[in-house]
């Protein structure tokens, strides 16, 4: 189990095919909330055409497409003059992160779904295992990493979404369609189908920054990139509870599948009708100048080639990274943890998982709302830092005078999932901050790229080192002793708090948003209290 899950917890990623997929309706139309900005028009030209005119950003902005010439006639109409510029907030902007969020749920339910039940489908496919399955999954997902970026650029968000949810849709299809063909699904159309949905699980995983800069407020967007980004942390969960519970045999896992595929049908159909491109109005000033710059997005590898000798994006990519890996390994050998702690039975272990994946996006939305409130990036992501490092210890701790505490390692666990997993979004937002103007598809896509690639590497050495316990304070009455899977773990966040405790980076997004909320004057809005 503790093998097949640290291969499946690896990857997360992002992908896109070249088709188009286009509604003209839409749900729940609601007209914008419209914010007059305080800041004159002027000086925020003055700090945007030295910004964009900087020659260590070189990253242009995103093209507008068909819809650039609606938008800025949009923004025209509502403004009254050139020195008020209006920008808005629709609600809408909550029935598509709801979508994107619900769709990467789904992905990693169908990654995930028999991940519970091994023994039944090597049962039910002789000769294949459900982590043979799991990492061609995975590995699909990596591949299609490197080309997300263009292909978005290419077809736009909701164009992308609306074709990878129908894909999902049809790999499910594929999964479950034993009782056309038999009573058990060819293990041909199951490879065939997870293969498609792994195709498209990346457009759900690396679009959320973009979708929180295009859609929401500069005091939404760590929250809602938390959410989105997290969200698949509950259909592993999910996977794990509901696969465990009714896949009995061939036949319930069978049916199994086609209740995942009607459920992804369902969510296909409100995306293609629910999901929009975007809003008639910008939501930020920063948005709005990359509205009005107009200007083409680079290819993907030379957009990670800017990102690379910009300094300012190596300690965001390293808390990623580091978030990666905690969250994935302590995932991986969740059993092992739960039993050395006290906690056997099964259902309780699982239970124990699940509850560790809610603190996650729990977190998320938590530290994320704080972080856009404040734009403290640095300060937050080393508290959460800090006390993961200590939250690790009594996940392999054991103390010979006192023994088994079942409780303690549950507080443990629920705890670092909480300020480890926002670190991720929080991350996400400041690189794309310290990026700006560039694609945040692009620099989500490289964090995840760089974040899977290196916690995969890392999972084998922590498997190898959890068969190690280091004795401390031996022969003394609180003699102890540690899983060298722990001390891996605690050196890698400590590693990551040292290195990004010498992050100066500007917020050069946030730099042109001031004002947007009535923040003028404050902290948030003095350009040295935004080098954090």
């Amino acid at each position: 189990t503790v093998k097949m899950r640290s291969r499946s917890l690896l990857l997360g990623a992002s992908l896109a095919l070249v088709c188009t997929l286009t509604s003209p309706f839409t749900l729940f139309p609601v007209a914008p909330r419209v914010i007059r900005s305080p800041i004159k028009l002027s000086d925020r030209n003055e700090v945007a055409t030295h910004f964009f005119s900087s020659n260590r950003l070189t990253t242009p902005a995103r093209p507008l497409g068909r819809n650039f010439n609606s938008n800025l006639q949009a923004f025209d109409s509502n403004s009254n003059n050139d020195d008020a510029p209006q920008i808005g907030l629709e609600s809408h902007r909550y029935v598509n992160l709801a979508l994107l969020s619900l769709l990467a749920l789904l992905s990693d339910l169908v990654c995930f779904a028999t991940s519970s039940t091994p023994g039944i489908f090597a049962e039910t496919y002789p000769g294949h295992t459900s982590a043979s399955l799991i990492d061609i999954f995975l590995f699909t997902n990596v591949a299609s990493c490197f080309i997300v970026t263009d292909t978005v650029k290419r077809l736009g968000l909701a164009n992308s979404i609306k074709l990878s949810s129908l894909l999902m849709f049809i790999g499910c299809l594929f999964r479950a369609c034993g009782p056309l063909t038999s009573s058990i699904t060819p293990y041909p159309l199951l490879l065939a189908g997870t293969i498609l949905v792994g195709l498209s699980q990346p457009f759900f995983q690396c679009t959320p920054p973009l979708l929180s800069a295009t859609w929401f407020g500069s005091n939404e967007r760590a929250m809602s990139t938390a959410v989105a980004l997290n969200f698949n942390q509950i259909g592993i969960a999910g996977a794990f509870l509901i696969g465990g519970s009714v896949c009995g045999d061939s036949e319930s896992m069978m049916q199994y599948f086609e209740g995942i595929a009607a459920v992804a049908g369902l969510l296909s159909l409100a995306t293609a009708f629910g999901f929009r491109d975007r809003p008639k109005l910008a939501p930020s000033s920063s948005e709005l100048r990359k509205i009005q710059s107009n200007e083409e997005e680079p290819p993907f590898f030379n957009s990670v080639q800017t990102f690379l000798k910009n300094k300012s994006f190596y300690p965001p990519l390293i808390a990623f990274v580091t978030s990666i890996t905690l969250t994935n390994i302590v995932g991986a050998f969740i059993d092992e943890v739960m039993v050395r702690g006290g906690i056997e039975d099964q259902m309780s272990i699982n239970l124990a998982g699940a509850g560790f994946e809610l603190a996650i996006l729990l977190g998320g939305i938590f530290i994320g709302g704080y972080v856009d409130k404040t734009k403290a990036f640095k300060r937050s992501t080393l508290v959460c830092l800090g006390v993961s490092f200590f939250l690790l210890f009594p996940l392999g701790l054991t103390e010979h005078a006192i023994g088994k505490e079942p409780a303690l390692v549950l507080v443990s666990l629920f705890g670092l999932g909480f300020v480890a997993g926002p670190i991720q979004p929080v991350n996400a937002e400041l690189a794309v901050e310290v990026t700006f103007p560039s694609d945040e598809t692009a620099v989500e896509s490289s964090q995840q790229i760089f974040g899977n690639f290196i916690s995969a590497l890392i999972i084998p050495l922590a498997e190898m080192a959890s068969k190690s316990d280091i004795t401390l304070f031996p022969t003394m009455s609180y003699e102890s002793d540690v899983r060298g899977d722990v001390i891996l773990l605690a050196a890698i966040a400590a590693g990551a708090f040292a290195s990004f405790s010498k992050f100066d980076g500007t917020l050069e997004r946030s730099l042109l948003d001031c004002g947007d909320d009535g923040t003028e004057g404050s902290d948030v809005c003095n350009a040295a209290a935004l080098e954090r």
